[in-house]
């Protein structure tokens, strides 16, 4: 059975009286809630040109909504503003599925392999973000906007080493299996990126280092919502 928190913005207790962890929206989240509220029902691609968003980076912020009850999805109309008293939230529902649940298999390629040839597996593998490693560990990322930087400057793709665009670590955002779904969605909305490696640690001369074993994107988090509504 779900434990369903009742949340508003002047308490952070539920209805039994207990103190629990709130949810808090971002001001993109706040603007989507007044969009619909305003002009339901509204469709994704209206919502993202009110906002001057691409469909793709709203994705995530609707799946957020509609997961947590605010928001509801009709197919063929639109979203619609619930009609409930308060945010319903699937608070605990969320934080029990973790991200070794859903996670798809990565894409990796070593610091060596050319800007040219990361852009064919970006595609061939229909990815947002290429992960970089080195002896099996993590080392950096890549992301669809740092190919289009480097590919509209002029540089020569075909000999630029990957590793000189990448973002290294420790600047690498990641999950741990045992990390929630929740979390996930939240670190990828925050920092505004396409998906976030998840790794296991490992020891060499007791200095941890991170192997990827897995990713969480945005596609995964949409079907994820996609199957807990057919799931009712």
């Amino acid at each position: 059975m779900l434990n369903v928190i009742h949340y508003n913005k002047n308490s952070n207790r539920n209805v039994t009286g207990k103190r629990v962890e709130t949810i808090k929206l971002t001001d993109r989240q706040e603007e989507i809630i007044r969009l619909v509220k305003e002009k339901q029902p509204i469709t994704s691609e209206k919502i993202a040109g009110s906002l001057s968003l691409t469909r793709a980076a709203l994705r995530p912020d609707l799946a957020i909504l509609t997961m947590t009850g605010i928001l509801e999805a009709r197919p063929k109309v639109g979203y619609v503003y619930s009609k409930k008293p308060s945010y319903s939230i699937i608070y605990d529902y969320l934080k029990g599925i973790k991200a070794g649940e859903v996670m798809s298999k990565p894409v990796m390629v070593s610091e060596e392999c050319t800007v040219y040839d990361g852009i064919v597996h970006l595609f061939l593998n229909d990815v947002g973000t290429l992960f970089i490693q080195s002896e099996g560990c993590l080392v950096g990322a890549v992301s669809r906007k740092d190919f289009l930087k480097i590919a509209i400057g002029g540089t020569d793709i075909h000999k630029v080493p990957i590793g000189i665009i990448m973002t290294r670590m420790p600047n690498i955002i990641y999950l741990k299996p045992e990390d929630s779904i929740y979390d996930a969605a939240r670190k990828i909305i925050d920092h505004q990126i396409d998906s976030l490696p998840v790794v296991e640690s490992v020891f060499e001369d007791d200095v941890e280092q991170l192997k990827v074993i897995g990713k969480v994107s945005k596609t995964n988090l949409t079907n994820l919502l996609i199957k807990m509504s057919e799931n009712g």
